[in-house]
């Protein structure tokens, strides 16, 4: 299974909501980047993907992108696959 990487608050429903949907999907581990506690990395996260809203999600080397893309990417089929390697 492909590493995944997420940028995220502690705060945040759409990370919570994200983090569950790849559970479901038999993530077992989530390499989690807290940026409210460490404020340079979401400088870092803004950098990789042009973005400044958590969560930011990486499935191996590949943004997927926030909580919303990882589930319109569950629908068209493609998270299973990705995860995979």
């Amino acid at each position: 299974m492909n590493n995944v990487r997420m940028y995220t608050t502690q705060v945040c429903p759409y990370c919570v909501r994200a983090k569950q949907l790849l559970q479901q999907r038999g993530v077992t581990q989530i390499d989690e980047i807290r940026v409210d506690l460490k404020p340079a990395e979401r400088d870092t996260m803004i950098e990789l993907t042009g973005r400044r809203t958590v969560p930011q999600i990486f499935i191996g080397d590949k943004h997927v992108g926030g909580c919303d893309d990882l589930i319109a990417l569950d629908r068209a089929g493609g998270l299973l696959p990705l995860l995979g390697g």
